[in-house]
């Protein structure tokens, strides 16, 4: 697994569209980068929605967000137009990117252990290094009766590095 500081391995995968997008096109910008199991599913489902919903913030704060998994672009495709999804998915068949972030890997089900994405998110700094990151993410949790959305926990992590690089 990445750690905080590292600089965050470079990239190339497909868009929906079929574009390449490497990690090096969004130099001297935040970055979010999360990695998640499978397009259609329920948690997934969840996660870019709740993305999509706050992107207008991010992009305030000057982020992109990047969704990858191991679907095709055309899969990719279909989730972003039933979902009307803002976000940028990526493609990752092979897993090359998934692994190299740690988030391919061994997992539990039921007592039953198998290999799979292991949703991860990652703050990437304008400078190309790993600034904050999440392992084991739950989408959704609650919290003194109230439901927490990992989305809304990003942006808050965001919005204080920053204040943070400001002080200083």
């Amino acid at each position: 697994m990445l750690e905080i500081g590292e600089k965050a391995p470079e990239f190339s995968l497909k868009d929906s569209e079929g574009r390449d997008v490497r990690l090096s096109d969004f130099k001297g910008k935040w970055i979010v980068l999360y990695f998640y199991p499978r397009d259609n599913t329920s948690g997934c489902t969840k996660e870019a929605c709740d993305f999509t919903e706050l992107l207008p913030r991010f992009k305030d704060s000057g982020a992109i967000v990047l969704g990858v998994s191991p679907d095709t672009p055309e899969s990719h495709k279909k989730f972003a137009e039933k979902h009307n999804l803002q976000v940028v998915l990526l493609s990752d068949p092979q897993k090359e990117v998934l692994k190299a972030y740690g988030a391919w890997g061994k997992k539990k089900n039921y007592g039953r252990e198998y290999e799979g994405v292991i949703r991860s998110t990652f703050l990437i700094d304008p400078d190309g290094k790993i600034a904050w990151k999440w392992k084991n993410v739950r989408v959704r949790t609650k919290r003194k009766g109230q439901e927490v959305r990992h989305a809304d926990q990003v942006l808050e992590k965001l919005e204080s590095l920053q204040a943070k690089g400001q002080q200083s």
